[in-house]
């Protein structure tokens, strides 16, 4: 769903591209809005996913792509074994745990963004087969790398939500702006 996101309010590249990546989080918040928690868990469609997988999925994802640019390790290792737990809530985990957790890791994101010299400073790759050898990108490629990941979820929450009581992103844009207004 397209969200107006106006050229006006971000003032510069590093501002556009934060925007757009708060606009698709914003797409896969509005998901979850006004679902019980067996709703958020449940995974309605062919695939495997649940609403509250993805909200998980894309903060790990984010959180680890802004430390592996930083030159720290994720907070979170997944190997072949886990590798699936970053798509469920396991233990203790809520989707508003990780709502939050995800708000946290916005913050770290927007303030890495900010802080460095240039979007055209670069970081390298993991030495994985799925990257090119000695592969190095710049700052802008993560935060278009960021973008299209969350959006790509974001679409996936979508047919999600929609699967579960037939509300469309359309329908959670208006309520989410209910909310916000009180009404």
């Amino acid at each position: 769903m397209v969200t107006h996101v106006p050229a006006e309010a971000h003032g510069d590249e590093r501002g556009a591209l934060l925007s757009f990546i708060a606009e698709q989080r914003g797409a896969i918040r509005r998901s979850v809005l006004r679902l019980t928690d067996e709703q958020v868990v449940s995974t309605p469609s062919a695939s495997e996913l649940s609403l509250a997988g993805l909200v998980k999925h894309v903060a790990e994802v984010e959180q680890m792509w802004v430390a592996m640019a930083k030159g720290e390790p994720p907070a979170v290792v997944r190997d072949q074994s886990n590798w699936h737990e970053c798509f469920q809530l396991v233990g203790g985990e809520t989707v508003e745990s990780q709502l939050e957790y995800w708000e946290k890791v916005a913050a770290e994101t927007e303030a890495f963004v900010r802080s460095v010299p240039s979007l055209d400073d670069t970081f390298a790759l993991p030495d994985q087969p799925w990257f090119p050898p000695d592969g190095r990108v710049s700052m802008r490629w993560l935060c278009l790398h960021l973008i299209r990941e969350t959006a790509r979820h974001a679409g996936h929450a979508d047919i999600i939500r929609e699967s579960l009581d037939g509300a469309t992103a359309f329908d959670l844009v208006a309520a989410e702006q209910q909310t916000e207004s009180g009404s």
